[in-house]
């Protein structure tokens, strides 16, 4: 999908941006795989039932597969298809939501700390939770991060390069080589 480049401000780009991990599709599909199967199960069991139960039995057996398959397939695939983490030059963006959407951004500025979790299933699979420590804000936790120790490190490089460019700025500027955080 990719994120809008239109959505950045002057000078900002793009480093790196991804989707949540694929594990978080493993229950939508095997839901989909049951539901074919019990589905296709008792429309062959039906098949010598009386023409009354046939008529209402069948009709039954389709509405509540859809009903799963709306619920508990296709609207946590689209939950998965549309969020995405993207990192730029100067702030961290998070975006979810088919329907209605919500967001969050965090400038690099105001990162404090970066930090990871990585339980034993992530470990098998290479995806971990990262909790980003904001000087004002509330922490930013991301889910199902996939290579969480590599984008850790990314995060911290980026941090320090937006820094050095706030630095930067400053010194020819004239002012502090070393600004408030915010800057």
């Amino acid at each position: 999908m990719g994120y809008p480049t239109k959505l950045l401000g002057e000078g900002e780009v793009i480093e790196f941006e991804m989707k949540p991990h694929w594990r978080g599709l493993i229950l939508p599909v095997i839901y989909l795989i049951l539901t074919v199967f019990v589905g296709a199960w008792l429309f062959t069991l039906m098949g010598g039932w009386d023409n009354i139960v046939e008529t209402i039995g069948r009709p039954a057996i389709i509405i509540i597969g859809l009903i799963i398959f709306f619920v508990w397939v296709l609207r946590p695939f689209l939950e998965w298809l549309s969020t995405e983490y993207v990192f730029t030059n100067r702030r961290i963006i998070t975006r979810s939501g088919v329907i209605a959407k919500k967001g969050r951004d965090m400038p690099l500025s105001k990162v404090n700390n970066v930090s990871f979790d990585i339980g034993m299933l992530g470990r098998f699979l290479n995806y971990g939770v990262l909790k980003i420590t904001s000087a004002s804000d509330e922490d930013l936790v991301i889910s199902d991060v996939p290579n969480v120790e590599v984008i850790q490190r990314d995060v911290y490089r980026l941090h320090e390069q937006d820094d050095e460019r706030r630095r930067r700025r400053s010194t020819e500027q004239g002012g502090d080589p070393y600004p408030p955080a915010d800057g």
